[in-house]
């Protein structure tokens, strides 16, 4: 994953998790307002909420797909309609913009989420999101080929240690004689010689 999309996965993951954490109308109140300014901050500078950009535009243009499959003969009426009603709906990206400056709230400090703000809205911080996922896809590449090296690395070490335990486990070969060597007095006599007579 890119850092980008690692952030913007964690903003997300945060204001799914938002409807959960804020069934108690409690937590709403003990957030003052200095604490949700600084969350909005935060996660505007992160584009905490981009990813939800599509959302209203695509689900407009499924519905006029799906009316217009249904109704090909009101697809003027239909199209316009959607348009109008979509754009109406568009303010309440701001219900978006505020469980997500509460799911930060709920889980960093005022501080927390004013360094954060600072940091992202810097050159840095800019840089990062801009740049990080390039960065991070340079990073897996060279991550994939240290991989590869470790492990065959690995395998080529443990091959030979294999090899050379079980070398050393193998029976001893019994040693040749060496060149011009009498054979010893009780070797067999080789096929069809005759036995050496003693006498």
């Amino acid at each position: 994953m890119m850092l980008h999309n690692r952030v913007r996965s964690l903003s997300i993951l945060l204001a799914a998790s938002a409807v959960f954490a804020f069934s108690s109308p409690a937590f709403s109140q003990d957030v003052t307002e200095s604490h949700l300014k600084a969350a909005r901050a935060a996660v505007a500078a992160i584009h905490a909420t981009d990813p939800f950009d599509n959302i209203l535009p695509q689900a407009a243009a499924a519905l006029e797909s799906q009316l217009i499959q249904k109704n090909p003969d009101m697809q003027e009426l239909i199209g316009k309609t959607i348009s109008e009603k979509a754009l109406a709906l568009a303010s309440r990206r701001a219900d978006l913009e505020k469980e997500a400056a509460l799911a930060y709230a709920k889980v960093f400090s005022e501080k927390e989420l004013t360094d954060i703000a600072n940091f992202y809205n810097s050159d840095s911080g800019k840089k990062l999101l801009d740049s990080g996922p390039t960065v991070t896809r340079d990073l897996v590449k060279a991550a994939d080929i240290w991989q590869n090296g470790v492990g065959r690395d690995l395998a080529q070490q443990v091959g030979e240690t294999l090899a050379a335990a079980a070398k050393a486990k193998a029976p001893a070969a019994p040693a040749a004689p060496a060149d011009g060597a009498a054979p010893a007095d009780d070797a067999a006599p080789a096929d069809g010689a005759a036995p050496a007579d003693n006498n």
